[in-house]
């Protein structure tokens, strides 16, 4: 779901930006206190409440499980400096509490364009497969966010998210009672803050109830984790159904895009051919944020 940003509160929040002060962190969270501050200025402004609850709504409501927030106006006035950081990170807030799992990196990670990089890495030029973030963690983020700074200037690159759940209700019973098997593992896991501990194996099917619960799947597995048949054979049965029911959209700059990493994967097509001839600076850039339903102390609601 794409959500536009009323004009009225577009003017405001420009103004009312001057007044939102610089986060503070507690660990590797947002501190309740900036988030309190930054409720009562944001809430302050006509339409803002209004537009949050419509942001949560698509976020966690029924059939819904991502938004598009569409602060490109914001980001044309502020610039993609602090005062509009500020803001994003408000609604943001307003959806869960921000965090960085990442010790070494502040709380909004730059995810610029590498050449040299492994192309299917978030920083990569490639094909960035079907996945959730922090897939071998036992307590991945709820939410993962992407904000544009610069899509790719020569036309490549689109986002695109799966409704896991409907992915896997496609699948017939058997395999699915594989993908629901404690077989899977991927990546390596250290020097992480807010969590949980390292998950391995894991099955990807994480939890009782088939419509709830994360689907902890990362195509990536298929290449570089050592897998029995039956387990690659159902994985990538999956990936399939993901593929078949993905959505395709090119972020602009200022889009904030929110993923409910209980209910959708992410991932990205191919940046266009001859990235090594635009100059980094003009490269596509995004901006990632965790988020964590519930308290701060890392549990999930």
């Amino acid at each position: 779901m794409f959500i536009d940003i009323p004009s009225e509160l577009e003017a405001v929040l420009i103004d009312r930006s001057r007044s939102l002060p610089p986060w503070e962190l507690d660990g590797s969270f947002l501190a309740q206190s900036t988030m309190e501050r930054y409720r009562t200025e944001l809430t302050a402004t006509p339409r803002f409440e209004e537009t949050a609850a419509t942001l949560r709504h698509a976020l966690t409501g029924e059939g819904g499980g991502y938004a598009v927030l569409r602060l490109g106006n914001l980001s044309k006035a502020l610039g993609i400096g602090d005062r509009f950081l500020r803001l994003a990170t408000g609604f943001a807030a307003e959806v869960a509490a921000p965090f960085s799992p990442f010790p070494r990196w502040p709380l909004w990670k730059d995810i610029g364009v590498k050449v040299d990089k492994d192309p299917g890495k978030s920083s990569g030029i490639g094909y960035n497969a079907f996945h959730m973030d922090l897939v071998n963690a036992t307590l991945p983020p709820d939410f993962t966010t992407l904000l544009c700074v610069r899509p790719d200037p020569l036309g490549g690159g689109p986002s695109i998210l799966s409704d896991a759940h409907a992915a896997v209700a496609r699948l017939p019973e058997d395999c699915r009672a594989v993908l629901a098997e404690s077989a899977y593992h991927y990546g390596t896991f250290f020097d992480l803050f807010g969590v949980g501990e390292e998950y391995k194996p894991f099955p990807i099917l994480d939890g009782s109830d088939p419509g709830a619960g994360f689907v902890r799947f990362t195509a990536k597995m298929l290449e570089r984790s050592q897998l029995g048949q039956a387990h690659t054979d159902a994985a990538r049965e999956l990936d399939e159904e993901l593929v078949r029911g993905q959505v395709s959209f090119m972020l602009q700059p200022g889009d904030f895009l929110i993923v409910n990493q209980r209910r959708f994967l992410h991932g990205r097509q191919a940046l266009h051919s001859g990235q090594e001839t635009v100059p980094v600076a003009d490269r596509r850039l995004l901006l990632q944020l965790f988020l964590r339903a519930g308290t701060g102390d890392g549990s999930a609601a």
